[in-house]
């Protein structure tokens, strides 16, 4: 199948196809005489492996690593559970920071008054932020 197929088909766009093959994530597709690539169904099932690898948040280095470990028949599930777990760590940590930043936004918002008046403790605190920082340059 082509690109435009093989986007349709992963769910990816033909750009990212592209880029997969062009960072070497995929193998490069064979090619017609007229030069147009040409995808087989290993190439959609590495495409979907790595498009739910993404869907789960991993990075593109994480993915390559997954990619060589699914690619390797001898490898030690270990290593792949090793990798899952560190990537939940980073999960974690991200969603920690979201939660900070969500109730530090909750409390402005609750103590904006929301009315005609011209004060708003919101941007005042945005403000303020954006002054530490340039005074800490």
């Amino acid at each position: 199948m082509n690109i435009g197929q093989a986007a349709r088909e992963s769910g990816l766009s033909a750009k990212m196809i592209r880029h997969y093959e062009a960072t070497g994530m995929l193998k490069a597709a064979h090619r017609t005489d007229s030069g147009y690539r040409i995808y087989r169904s290993e190439d959609l099932h590495t495409l979907a492996f790595i498009k739910r690898s993404r869907d789960l948040g991993f990075s593109l280095e994480e993915i390559g690593r997954l990619l060589t470990l699914w690619q390797d028949r001898g490898r030690a599930s270990a290593d792949v559970k090793a990798l899952a777990g560190l990537h939940i760590e980073t999960l974690n940590r991200r969603i920690d920071e979201l939660l900070g930043l969500r109730d530090t936004l909750q409390n402005l918002v609750s103590h904006c008054q929301g009315d005609d008046r011209p004060d708003c403790p919101i941007l005042a605190d945005l403000a303020s932020s954006g002054c530490h920082q340039a005074a800490r340059r």
